[in-house]
């Protein structure tokens, strides 16, 4: 697939969530920072972040193995701060009230996070999308296509007029997969390998794509 034109538009969008409609990773690198400095070892959030970016499981294996410290510390923290979220979310990520206001068309999700979880995380923030597929609900996680293609089907659209917009290598992969352009929302000093057909680093470096 050819890389978008100045001249392409996107009606409607297939969002990631954390990481990309919210701002959720500051926190998850921080706490899993917390667990390696708890235990008398030193690391930097960017350092974590360089985890992170790819994978949360990974990441927190990679941390296990190097550090020397189970697993189920970076899983409780994970859980802790997920639960923390339900008093005090973390913040919507910069310009996603203005992309989402910009198109014509359908603003959808597409996440790993459980559907009453991902629901009460959108009302707290004041967003609002026309509709999800959450892979607790049965859909393989990405890099699958099948929740964009499962939301495709469900709202009659044609690819061609989506865009799919995530953080993660995987969240290009999927897009594509299922016929879409890829928009990766890459997090200042750290670079992936992508299939993304567009990198920002702001939501707002999207606004000439949409309509």
């Amino acid at each position: 697939m050819p890389a978008p034109s100045r001249d392409a538009r996107y009606r409607h969008i297939f969002w990631d969530m954390g990481g990309t409609i919210v701002n959720t990773y500051p926190g998850l690198d921080a706490a899993l920072a917390g667990v390696v400095r708890a235990h008398g070892d030193t690391i930097d959030d960017h350092d974590v972040a360089l985890l992170t970016r790819r994978s949360t499981g990974a990441a927190i294996t990679a941390l296990s193995r190097r550090f020397g410290i189970p697993e189920t510390m970076f899983r409780e923290a994970e859980a802790r701060l997920k639960q923390s979220w339900r008093d005090t979310p973390p913040p919507a990520m910069p310009g996603i009230h203005e992309a989402m206001a910009a198109i014509s068309g359908l603003n959808l999700v597409v996440t790993h996070r459980d559907r009453r979880s991902a629901t009460a995380l959108l009302e707290a923030l004041d967003i609002h999308v026309d509709d999800m597929a959450c892979a607790p609900d049965g859909h393989p996680r990405k890099p699958s296509p099948a929740m964009h293609v499962e939301l495709l089907g469900r709202h009659g659209l044609d690819p061609r007029d989506c865009v799919g917009v995530g953080d993660r290598p995987l969240d290009a992969t999927a897009a594509r997969a299922a016929g879409m352009h890829a928009v990766m929302l890459r997090t200042p000093r750290i670079s992936l390998d992508n299939e993304a057909d567009l990198q920002v680093e702001s939501l707002g470096e999207l606004l000439p794509w949409l309509a």
